[in-house]
């Protein structure tokens, strides 16, 4: 009972966030597939987390996984556009 509530509850917010990404890139004016890298490393690492969840073996494999998206959404921040602050 506890896999069911606690993926019915990841793929809901999974949800949720994509659509929020999506709509706050398309206002920010980001474009191409370089900067989508970091959230598309992070979605998989709640996906593949899922995925342990159910198999309950192979853990090793898995958060070897999860960390080497951790490392490449990590990378992948590099191609962000750089921000500009006002000074007050």
């Amino acid at each position: 009972m506890l896999k069911i509530g606690l993926t019915i509850i990841t793929i809901i917010i999974l949800m949720i966030s994509i659509s929020f990404v999506i709509r706050k890139r398309k206002k920010l004016g980001f474009t191409g597939f370089k900067t989508a890298l970091t959230p598309i490393c992070f979605y998989l690492i709640a996906i593949n987390s899922i995925i342990l969840v159910w198999l309950e073996k192979l853990g090793l494999l898995f958060w070897t996984i999860n960390i080497i998206l951790l490392f490449l959404a990590a990378y992948f921040t590099k191609f962000f556009p750089k921000s500009t602050q006002k000074e007050s």
